[in-house]
């Protein structure tokens, strides 16, 4: 493989604008489809979603994915045909494992929760990557990791790769990926992965990433065959990136 550094612009991205959403796509999704822009590695799904109070996902169906789900304003209550049922809100780690086949919502809908209503959107990104085996039993964990969080390295969210048992947050089911996260302050940095591929996403503030320059709330970088780049905030950032040990096909 050749080493590529390939970055991609907030204003590049597709999007899906209702009354209640307003979710921009990394990757083709639904009815914005582009056949050279389908994946990265193993992520086929990037979606940077804002909805608004008391909407949100209604019940629907997934198959073979595992779906990790990162919130970074507001709280997102998830329930599914499992019996699972949990709020996710910032500094929350959460898989949905949809294995044979699971239906599940997602709603901005915190305020039954807490008693009384607000006005707070709740904005998230939500991963797909595909698991190295398919027709599992379905399954759903999270955990709260904003402790490690706040030392500003970073932070294994979500993997199945077998160096990361113990040490990542939650498990997926796919042995060649991992997702990690960082929360940055102005002038913390960390060191990306070193893989043959490499997403990274940059949900909010800005940051410079060595040897390329500055990306800004909604850039992301598709790396191949290449790591190891220090990224920097310049204002308070959060950043997420899968470090990955396969591709598609």
């Amino acid at each position: 493989m050749t080493a590529q550094v390939d970055v991609r612009r907030a204003r590049e991205r597709s999007g899906t604008r209702l009354g209640w959403l307003d979710s921009k796509h990394s990757f083709s999704f639904g009815r914005s489809y582009d056949p050279a822009n389908t994946h990265h590695g193993l992520l086929l799904v990037n979606n940077d979603d804002t909805v608004k109070p008391g909407t949100g996902f209604e019940t629907h169906p997934h198959r073979d994915m595992e779906i990790v789900t990162w919130v970074l304003q507001g709280s997102l209550v998830h329930q599914d045909s499992e019996g699972h049922t949990g709020v996710i809100y910032p500094g929350l780690a959460q898989r949905m494992s949809a294995g044979t086949g699971i239906l599940h919502s997602e709603k901005n809908d915190s305020w039954r929760v807490a008693g009384r209503e607000h006005t707070d959107p709740v904005h998230f990104v939500q991963m797909w990557v595909v698991p190295d085996e398919t027709g599992i039993t379905p399954g759903y964990e999270q955990l709260e990791i904003d402790h490690e969080l706040l030392a500003g390295g970073l932070v294994p969210v979500a993997s199945g790769m077998p160096e990361h048992d113990g040490a990542a947050a939650i498990r997926i089911k796919n042995r060649y990926a991992a997702l990690h996260a960082a929360r940055l302050q102005p002038g913390q940095s960390v060191t990306l992965p070193d893989a043959p591929f490499l997403h990274l996403f940059v949900p909010r503030g800005t940051v410079t990433l060595e040897g390329t320059g500055e990306l800004a709330t909604g850039d992301a970088v598709r790396f191949t065959a290449t790591g190891g780049q220090r990224v920097t905030a310049t204002e308070p950032a959060e950043i997420l990136t899968w470090e990955m040990h396969a591709t598609l096909g």
